[in-house]
């Protein structure tokens, strides 16, 4: 029977690039992946013949043999270049060539099923841990020390995190032998996994301690005072090197990383180092001019108003806003005026303000004359 075109059974064309080509085999080698069909004779040979066909077409000069003769290029007595002796190499291998690992299970070379062991001495690092934590704004703009409480697992105080009973010692692991491996065979090919009984170190303790049963880390409520410098923001992260869970076998612990959160402000709103606020004036004030206090983070300050100021207007204060985290150069105030109009006014209020209306001409043109003069093409 003819064999089928190699380019065919991988399902690319014939001037496929180099990546193209290793994507489309990863596909069809887990696609049709032993593990991954158990029993499945057809897919079986499947896997065989991806693998064979990528180990020609992956070869520049292999590649180009059989563009010109075909499988003739390679079989015994065929009109181009002979193959490999003992044609062609183990699925497996090109497999492994592909997707790393020495194993030649799919599982293990995807989810680590041969990390680990060998007798090493099963140190790990501890994990890292994330404490949340808000925070006023004015303890941003200031910075502030705060004691935290969190659980993490730390080492035993009963045997410092060997998971020993103190006197006794780690001896060879009785299922895997110290290799800190075990090894089981699933039909023409072998799967190698990490200890169940020792997790890979290879060796067990002898008498395990009776705080930890062995884990050498506890369950325990931590506590921390943090120091917040001025300036951070939501979203904003503080390290604490070594203060994350213990870790195992004598490993490092992992850190803790604060994660700040400032709430909301009821006068101030936040725009980078930058404060804004609103800020309410009387008509006759903005009309008339004058100085006003406006609130600041570090306490209040004296604010010109020029006589005429509009509703909306923005000023600046300088060097008031909030400190900059790494610059250390503070941000500005943004102070924006609305201007109130009164909602309520007593006969002689009222008598007043008409006459005013009628000496300045309010009254036959209660619209500002440059508002009409743009307005009119609309009419």
């Amino acid at each position: 029977m003819a064999k089928e075109d190699y380019y065919e059974t991988l399902g690319v064309s014939r001037d496929v690039s180099e990546e193209d080509l290793k994507k489309a085999y990863r596909k069809k080698a887990i696609q049709y992946h032993p593990d991954k069909n158990p029993g499945n004779k057809q897919a079986e040979e499947m896997f065989k013949k991806v693998s064979e066909a990528y180990e020609v077409l992956k070869d520049a000069d292999k590649r180009a043999a059989y563009d010109r003769y075909g499988h003739a290029a390679f079989a015994q007595g065929g009109a181009g270049p002979r193959g490999p002796a003992g044609g062609f190499h183990d699925p497996f291998d090109i497999f492994r060539e592909v997707f790393g690992g020495s194993g030649g299970s799919i599982f293990e070379e995807f989810f680590g099923g041969s990390g680990g062991g060998g007798g090493g001495d099963g140190a790990r690092e501890g994990a890292d841990l994330r404490y949340d934590i808000e925070i006023a704004l004015e303890e941003a703009a200031r910075g502030v020390e705060k004691e935290i409480s969190f659980r993490k697992l730390a080492a035993c105080g009963h045997c410092h995190g060997s998971g020993a009973e103190p006197g006794s010692k780690r001896v060879l692991c009785p299922t895997c032998r110290g290799a800190g491996q075990v090894t089981t065979s699933r039909g023409f090919f072998t799967v190698r996994q990490v200890c169940p009984a020792c997790h890979g170190n290879g060796t067990r303790v002898e008498k395990p301690c009776r705080e930890c049963r062995g884990e050498g880390r506890v369950n325990q409520t931590a506590k921390l005072n943090v120091r917040v410098p001025p300036g951070v923001d939501t979203g904003s992260k503080l390290r604490s090197a070594g203060n994350g869970e213990a870790g195992v076998g004598g490993g490092p612990a992992g850190d803790l990383y604060i994660v700040i959160h400032v709430k909301d402000h009821e006068i101030f709103e936040r725009q980078g180092d930058d404060l804004f606020c609103e800020i309410p004036v009387k008509f006759t004030l903005a009309a008339l001019g004058g100085t006003i206090e406006v609130p600041t983070l570090s306490g209040k300050a004296s604010l010109k108003i020029p006589a005429g100021t509009q509703s909306g207007t923005t000023f600046r204060l300088k060097g008031r806003g909030m400190p900059g985290l790494r610059s250390g150069q503070p941000g500005d105030q943004l102070v924006r005026v609305h201007v109130e109009v009164p909602t309520h006014l007593t006969a002689e209020q009222r008598k007043k303000l008409e006459d005013f209306a009628l000496a300045s001409g309010d009254a036959d043109e209660p619209v500002g004359r440059t508002f009409f003069e743009k307005a009119k093409k609309f009419f």
